[in-house]
C-alpha cells in the first residue's frame, strides 16, 4: 500500500496510508447525496417562496443554493481539517504532499481546478479518475498542482484491539502508574510506533517515542530497561490500570 509519512504533534513521524480511488469516489457520493437532499429541500422553499412572495424570493433561495454547492468543499476541508462530511465518514483527509497540515492557499488552488478534475459538477470526470489511478499518491489534477493529497486517518489497529492484546497475570503489577496521565489517542500512537517498529526495524522511531513519553509522565527509565521494553512496558500497565479502573 502507498503511504505518506506524516510529523505528529509529539514529533513521530508514522506513516499514513493513502486513500484511494474507491474512498474518494465513496466520499463524494456521499457529499452529492447530501446535496440531492439539500436541493429537494430547496425546491420546495422556492415553491413556497414563489407562492407567498414573489419570483423573486425563489432566486435569491436558488443562488443561496448555488452558494453553498460551490463553495462546500472549500469551507468545509478549512473548517474541518481537511474533510467535508463524505471524508468524515470514510475517515479520510487532505494532508500536504510532506505531511504538513494543507494551508488555505493549498486548500484554494484544489478548490478552483475542481472543475477540470471533475468535469460535470455532478460526478467524477476522467481527469480525475485518470489522474487518481495512474499517480504514486493517487493525486487529481488538483492535488499535483497544490501538492496535497488524501491519506487514510483510521489507525491501522483500533484501540480496543490494542487494549486486549495482552494477556496479563491477575498478579500483575504496573511499573508505571503515571500511565494514566496518557490517554487513548497516546496509546494508540505508542503503538502505532512498535508496530513500525516490528515491521521495518527502524530503532529511531522507538528513541523518540521513548523520550517523549518519559518527558509527558515525568518518568525515567529504569537501569536494565531499554526503549523498547520501557514502551512495552507502558502499553501493558495502561491497559491493567484501566482495565481495573472501568472494573
Amino acid at each position: 500500500m502507498d503511504s505518506i509519512r506524516i510529523s505528529t504533534a509529539q514529533n513521530i513521524d508514522i506513516d499514513y496510508e493513502i486513500a484511494g480511488l474507491g474512498e474518494r469516489i465513496a466520499a463524494r457520493c456521499i457529499d452529492l447525496a447530501g446535496f440531492l437532499i439539500l436541493a429537494i429541500i430547496t425546491l420546495v422553499v422556492m415553491g413556497a417562496a414563489q407562492m407567498a412572495m414573489s419570483g423573486s424570493a425563489a432566486i435569491v433561495v436558488f443562488f443561496i443554493f448555488l452558494a453553498i454547492f460551490a463553495f462546500y468543499d472549500l469551507v468545509c476541508e478549512i473548517t474541518m481539517d481537511g474533510q467535508t462530511l463524505g471524508k468524515k465518514v470514510l475517515k479520510i483527509k487532505v494532508i500536504s504532499i510532506d505531511g504538513t497540515q494543507p494551508t488555505i492557499g493549498q486548500y484554494i488552488f484544489r478548490w478552483l481546478f475542481r472543475m477540470i478534475d471533475f468535469g460535470f459538477p455532478f460526478g467524477w470526470g476522467v481527469v480525475a479518475l485518470v489522474s487518481v489511478a495512474v499517480t504514486k499518491n493517487h493525486q487529481r489534477l488538483g492535488d499535483i498542482l497544490a501538492k496535497t493529497t488524501l491519506i487514510k486517518t483510521k489507525p491501522r489497529t483500533e484501540f480496543s484491539n490494542v487494549a486486549f492484546s495482552f494477556n496479563l497475570p491477575e498478579e500483575y503489577e504496573p511499573q508505571f502508574k503515571e500511565v494514566l496521565h496518557l490517554n487513548d489517542r497516546d496509546i494508540e500512537l505508542i503503538h502505532e510506533v512498535l508496530t513500525g517498529y516490528y515491521q521495518t526495524g527502524n530503532a529511531d522511531l522507538i528513541y523518540a517515542m521513548a523520550a517523549k513519553t518519559k518527558e509527558h509522565i515525568f518518568v525515567t527509565i529504569p537501569s536494565g530497561m531499554n526503549e523498547l521494553q520501557f514502551l512495552e512496558a507502558v502499553l501493558k500497565d495502561y491497559n491493567h490500570l484501566t482495565a481495573n479502573m472501568s472494573v
